[in-house]
């Protein structure tokens, strides 16, 4: 119970005060460490059975296993593996047998993982899962898409799964026609009615691959649409240079009843500064606390400050980033300075390049940015004076 609840340290005493421990109380016990995330206690535990005398079952190694996968101990894992093949449990027991090609997959261990796949007859599409997964994990997209054949080969039926982690590589690598095929195949099976994740899967691998009519119309097709699903076209269309249409979503999306998370609002912020748009920007801007109740993130603040420099708006600047709550980012002042620098304020650069030595004097950024913004200003003695004090504070010059 205790170990359910995640009480770890109440449930070892309860352990530790019975009179008798066999292989189920020991099992219960590392669960609950694996569940709680402490990979190293749950070892440790195996290691305690045996110097208890208490022979570990199929479940001791499943949750053995996991702990390994967690940690990437491959070494710790072959040598559970050896044990395993010494008592020949993998034979019919599909759970472990999953777990280790987990732990391997999740190692990295690509060619023991798939040796078992190869070699071991109880496996079934958890395995495969567990090793496509791992290889798209590990940026191995290609390799994820030939397993998915290998499957299918072998009569494996891919599960909603196996197709989540293919569009995945299939966006690492703009895979544009292989998710297509896929797309075909989640239609013909049905897999689209009722599964909002599959759904915003293939929505984010259109938009990754820049298909942005094609995530749009998945999207308008989906029966139920959340956040997630609303991010990931709101993303496609930001990382194309397409504000306005993310604007539109964001306009789309809460028409829908939802309201945007602080991502997808970080994210469209991000665009309008990249395009200048001002009023969209701070509209959005001033919207996620008193519309959506959201705190902006300091990368918020920093694009808007960067915002209305890049256009000139020099006092909103200033004000934002006095208001700013958490203004220990040397990116935010430089940003300002960089505005001063274009627009020759001499005062405010003075002002933020005060506040960003405050916070390192050896920044060398603040130093070459407040002199260029006196020789902007034509005030060249004043731009020696800066770079005499960045000697004197050893601030280094930026490659």
């Amino acid at each position: 119970m205790y170990a359910k609840c995640s009480s770890m340290s109440e449930a070892r005493q309860v352990l530790e005060g019975l009179p008798t421990r066999n292989v189920v109380s020991w099992n219960a016990l590392a669960t609950g460490y694996v569940q709680t995330g402490e990979a190293y206690q749950a070892l440790k535990c195996l290691e305690q059975m045996e110097i208890d005398g208490i022979r570990p079952d199929a479940v001791t190694y499943t949750c053995m296993l996991k702990a390994c996968a967690m940690i990437r101990a491959i070494g710790r894992g072959k040598q559970i593996h050896d044990e395993i093949a010494r008592q020949e449990l993998l034979q019919n027991d599909t759970i472990l047998c999953n777990a280790l090609v987990d732990m391997y997959a999740k190692c990295g261990a690509f060619s023991e993982a798939q040796q078992l796949l190869e070699e071991l007859p109880c496996l079934d599409v958890v395995a495969w899962n567990a090793l496509v997964a791992g290889y798209v994990q590990d940026n191995e997209a290609e390799q994820a898409m030939d397993c998915l054949e290998q499957m299918q080969d072998k009569g494996i039926l891919p599960d909603q799964v196996t197709y989540i982690c293919i569009l995945k590589a299939c966006s690492m690598i703009r895979a544009l026609e292989k998710g297509r095929i896929i797309h075909d195949n989640l239609v013909k099976h049905g897999l689209l009615e009722s599964d909002i994740v599959l759904g915003g899967a293939l929505i984010d691998m259109y938009a990754k691959c820049g298909a942005l009519i094609e995530a749009q119309e998945v999207l308008m097709g989906m029966p139920s649409r959340n956040v997630v699903v609303w991010s990931a076209l709101i993303t496609g269309y930001v990382q194309e240079g397409e504000a306005m249409q993310a604007l539109e979503c964001l306009d789309q999306m809460q028409h829908d009843g939802i309201a945007p998370d602080a991502v997808t609002c970080a994210c469209v912020l991000n665009a309008c500064c990249h395009c200048g748009l001002v009023a969209e920007g701070e509209a959005l801007f001033v919207n996620m606390n008193s519309k959506y109740g959201l705190k902006p993130s300091p990368e918020c603040y920093i694009c808007m400050v960067d915002l209305f420099g890049r256009v000139g708006h020099l006092e909103k600047a200033v004000r934002l980033a006095q208001e700013m709550p958490y203004s220990e980012s040397l990116s935010l002042w430089h940003m300002l300075l960089g505005a001063c620098r274009k627009w020759v304020d001499v005062n405010v650069g003075e002002w933020a390049f005060e506040q960003a030595v405050k916070l390192d004097k050896t920044d060398g950024s603040a130093y070459v940015l407040m002199a260029d913004v006196y020789a902007a200003a034509g005030m060249p003695e004043k731009a020696k004076q800066i770079e005499t004090m960045r000697i004197r504070n050893n601030a280094q010059m930026v490659k």
